[in-house]
């Protein structure tokens, strides 16, 4: 084997996106130290990265056998060819990353020839690529559902049609002892801008199928709270009493230094033959700040509770079984009108009524608002549909600022309504009760994108809005501890 030389070439390698990120060595090493390390030890276990990208794993895995097996291998040759050719397989997702992977396994893009330090009949190796085609039905792939009008191409250009999940079979239906990778987390799905579907569930989903003793992966935490495509996903893996560890990142340049990833990011080890509580940590800044072995939902959640010092304020708030702001607030495009909606004018015109979006307010013909029309002459809470901040290692707002729309007004698709009053004292004390630290906090347990629709209120109790509320008061009435009031400042930036 060729000696390591320091930097290590595998963290520096620059990620182009944030749809296939590369793992750095020690973010796969500290994947690798979830794994009972006997497996290491172990000359029958046989590991699959069914994503690679670098080939990060299969090497890291490849020096822990070169150690683990010396006993029962003592010549170091013998053992090599025994590792690369019994023990360790990979799919790669693009024929450059092949290339890149068996560079980094067996010293060589080409498993065949002269220089590589095991070899093999054939230039793949046991790290194949195999280039797919998606199956299109109306549009969209049956087994990816990626978009036909974005990768229907020529043979000239990459389909994305990841193997993994666009065939039956893996390495002619071989038994895996541990899969592991850092599957594609999205992919482009022909909408507007930069919208995307996410595919990472389906590696995930198919590697649990292959029925592996281990499974471990790097994913986005926005699985956490569901989201776009992800609601059955979800359900699946919060029943799942076989996910035993989760490691969770919410700032995402913690675990990939340079990417912005909305949600952060987590990696989890699945353990077939071993049910029970799920070792949650989380960390900050290369720390683990918090861990505790809880189930993966609390009772009458569902959605799981992202940070560990968040449950026991959830459970003394849930015991006072009140109404929760999902109730109030209103469903996307409250009056029925799109964010793109045409029909504005800059000026006031007989009969039309005042109408907000965002970057664009103006005036509008109430003939246009085809639903909750009785809502135009009550007084509104107005508060943005989504609300975009990079988590950084500070505290977040969370939320946009409410702003009260008074009677004769709508709103485009922007905003959403969350309360109605025939007060305007009613209405400053819904926005003195948003401004708070403590709803805004509850509401980030559920928000793990910039969307805010009316879901993630569902953690947040209605109050008595005849009076103003502080999160003095707040933390009072919920007996709140100094330990759980401090984690909440902690997270959450004052909104003025």
């Amino acid at each position: 084997m060729i000696e390591q030389h320091a930097p290590d070439i595998l963290s520096c390698i620059a990620n182009l996106s944030s749809d296939e990120v590369f793992t750095p060595p020690k973010v796969a090493n500290d994947v690798l130290d979830l794994l009972p390390q006997e497996l290491f030890s172990d000359s029958k276990t046989k590991f699959l990265d069914p994503c690679c990208k670098s080939g990060v794993f299969l090497r890291e895995i490849a020096k822990r056998l070169l150690v683990g097996l010396e006993k029962e291998i003592p010549d170091l040759q013998k053992r090599i060819d025994h590792i690369f050719h019994n023990q360790l397989f990979g799919l790669a997702l693009t024929e450059l990353t092949g290339l890149m992977s068996r560079r980094s396994v067996y010293c060589s893009k080409d498993a065949s020839g002269k220089y590589s330090v095991s070899l093999f009949k054939n230039g793949q190796g046991h790290i194949r690529y195999k280039r797919c085609e998606h199956d299109f039905y109306n549009g969209k792939c049956r087994q990816c559902g990626a978009s036909q009008s974005q990768y229907d191409r020529g043979e000239a250009l990459e389909t994305h049609a990841y193997s993994f999940i666009h065939t039956d079979k893996v390495f002619n239906d071989m038994q895996f002892d541990v899969i592991i990778g850092n599957p594609p987390y999205q992919l482009n799905d022909g909408g507007n801008a930069a919208s995307a579907s996410p595919i990472y569930h389906l590696f995930v989903e198919q590697a649990k199928r292959l029925n592996p003793r281990y499974l471990t992966m790097i994913i986005p935490s926005r699985w956490f709270a569901g989201g776009k495509g992800l609601d059955d996903f979800r359900d699946e893996m919060l029943h799942d009493e076989r996910i035993r560890v989760i490691c969770d990142f919410p700032t995402p340049s913690d675990c990939f230094p340079g990417i912005r990833l909305e949600g952060g990011v987590c990696y989890f080890l699945w353990n077939r033959d071993n049910k029970g509580l799920c070792e949650v940590s989380t960390f900050k800044d290369g720390i683990k700040i918090s861990s505790l072995a809880r189930p993966l939902l609390e009772k009458g959640c569902s959605t799981f509770v992202r940070y560990n010092e968040s449950i026991s304020i959830l459970r003394k708030i849930q015991n006072f079984n009140e109404i929760t702001m999902d109730k109030m607030v209103s469903s996307r495009k409250p009056f029925g009108l799109p964010t793109n909606f045409p029909n504005i004018f800059k000026e006031p015109k007989k009969g039309y009524i005042k109408i907000y979006g965002y970057l664009k307010e103006g005036y509008v013909n109430p003939a246009h608002i085809k639903q909750n029309r009785e809502w135009v002459d009550k007084i509104k809470v107005y508060i943005s549909k989504a609300y975009g901040e990079v988590n950084t290692k500070n505290s977040l707002f969370v939320l946009g600022k409410p702003f009260i729309g008074e009677k004769g007004t709508c709103c485009l698709e922007t905003y959403l309504v969350a309360g109605l009053f025939d007060k305007i004292s009613s209405a400053e004390n819904l926005c003195s009760y948003i401004k708070t630290k403590f709803f805004r906090f509850l509401v980030s347990l559920k928000k793990n994108t910039q969307d805010a629709t009316a879901k993630v209120y569902s953690f947040v109790p209605v109050q008595d809005f005849s009076k103003p509320w502080t999160d003095e008061e707040l933390y009072e009435k919920y007996g709140l501890s100094e330990e759980e009031i401090a984690f909440i400042d902690s997270m959450i930036r004052p909104m003025e």
